[in-house]
């Protein structure tokens, strides 16, 4: 029998690795998986590179688990938002490195990871500091810029509703990159709010096929980012 379900998020984060790289889900608060972030934080594992669309608020969830030094380097699109308080002061001290990568463009390296594709050329970057060092071709008289295609050793995401199958669906912009950071890992790793019965779940409506989920826990009432933050609530 199928069942791809764990206890706590420290059982489906357990075998998370010094060195590994992890993409984890959210664009800033939606859909960041808060419970599986901190339970990599109480894990320890060091030297991560880490994927993600920021670099996190306050000092809880992603930001948490920079401030703690476990994060050796970020790829992401927004390293500065108005809530980013940790990666600003550590990447100016030189203490954490940055891959930035304009959001488009990371959208579509975690895609192509994920469907097996090594490279592909974008429009995007050329003629800016982001294009320097990387391959260039001219297509119809147009310049290109060749970006690799990103793949993870755990990909750490949140969903609405999963089955023990790990069939997943999401709740509206808290889906952003967590469908392509699922085929992109090899080992992909959900919490959701709800776990349903086999066949509670409209095939028409699942998101994220069973197929690229290998652990499913549930946290019934998850923490919201911006209410610990506005309580002034730091991890650990």
């Amino acid at each position: 029998m199928i069942d791809k379900q764990v206890d706590t998020p420290a059982e489906a984060v357990a075998d998370i690795f010094d060195g590994a790289t992890v993409m984890i889900g959210g664009f800033g608060e939606a859909g960041s998986p808060i419970e599986l972030i901190h339970a990599l934080i109480d894990l320890g594992a060091r030297d991560l590179t880490v994927v993600n669309n920021n670099t996190g608020s306050g000092y809880v969830g992603l930001a948490a688990l920079i401030a703690n030094g476990q994060v050796k380097k970020m790829i992401c699109s927004y390293p500065r938002t108005l809530g980013s308080k940790v990666f600003p002061e550590l990447y100016r001290a030189g203490r954490i490195e940055l891959e930035l990568v304009p959001q488009g463009t990371l959208a579509e390296r975690i895609r192509a990871g994920g469907a097996g594709i090594p490279a592909f050329y974008t429009a995007t970057s050329v003629g800016t500091p982001l294009a320097d060092g990387k391959e260039q071709r001219n297509f119809k008289g147009k310049d290109y810029v060749m970006e690799y295609g990103l793949t993870a050793d755990f990909a750490i995401i949140k969903c609405e509703r999963a089955d023990r199958y790990g069939n997943l669906t999401y709740n509206k912009t808290a889906r952003n990159f967590s469908p392509l950071m699922a085929t992109a890992a090899k080992i992909s790793i959900v919490q959701t709010g709800k776990c349903m019965e086999l066949g509670d779940i409209d095939p028409e409506t699942v998101v994220t096929p069973g197929i690229f989920i290998d652990r499913v826990v549930t946290v019934s009432n998850p923490a919201q980012e911006s209410k610990l933050i506005a309580a002034g609530r730091s991890y650990p």
